[in-house]
């Protein structure tokens, strides 16, 4: 499936919640889903009325969550097997490894403002895990790993505010603000997913 290239915030209305794909924005009075809260396109206030089938609301809570976490259909189905092969609930041990993604990681110690823009940052090798340049968005992070901005990209403008900002972090990443920095200290849990997900409804797609 080719890459999607139209405009997030129609993705997020499409999906009916925010999906936080632009940043700043997202909160703002110029989020889209809170100025126009329809699915796009000409049919959008119908769907309002039409009940969705249970395929349709197991359909729409994968494609939220894919979009979400920016990945494409093969590479978000290889986390949903990965979930099935490892210990624990599917579902759960699923979000766990979407949150310990390093684009998703560099998200959420407030390195950049977007999963989008995390992913170009890792992609540009800025990151480094343990002192190495890492530039695999879909590297896996572990207890213990430090996750920072490499030496040679701290003067960029944009990272050199960042010592300025206060990010709340989730529990499990611990964040050095004045070295451009974050700690993974535990395994994220399911009550750190800051989105609205019912990943029940993917597992049953996926068990189709």
């Amino acid at each position: 499936m080719a890459k999607y290239t139209g405009a997030d915030c129609k993705r997020c209305r499409r999906e009916g919640c925010k999906l936080f794909l632009k940043g700043d924005r997202c909160v703002t009075g110029k989020c889209a889903i809170d100025r126009r809260p329809t699915a796009p396109g000409q049919h959008g206030e119908g769907d309002k009325r039409r009940k969705p089938t249970g395929y349709q609301l197991q359909l729409r809570e994968k494609q939220k969550v894919k979009r979400a976490y920016g990945l494409l259909e093969r590479q978000f189905k290889k986390y949903y097997f990965e979930g099935k092969r490892q210990k624990g609930a599917t579902g759960e041990v699923m979000l766990s490894l979407l949150e310990r993604r390093l684009d998703n990681v560099v998200y959420r110690l407030g390195f950049g403002v977007s999963r989008a823009q995390c992913r170009q940052i890792v992609n540009h090798g800025h990151i480094a895990v343990n002192g190495k340049k890492v530039n695999l968005p879909s590297y896996q992070v572990k207890v213990g790993d430090v996750i920072s901005i490499r030496e040679n990209a701290q003067n960029i403008e944009m990272f050199k505010e960042l010592k300025k900002n206060k990010t709340v972090t989730p529990k499990w990443l611990e964040l050095d603000a004045s070295n451009l920095s974050g700690k993974v200290i535990a395994i994220p849990d399911r009550s750190d997913i800051d989105l609205n997900i019912a990943e029940h409804l993917i597992i049953e797609l996926y068990s189709r």
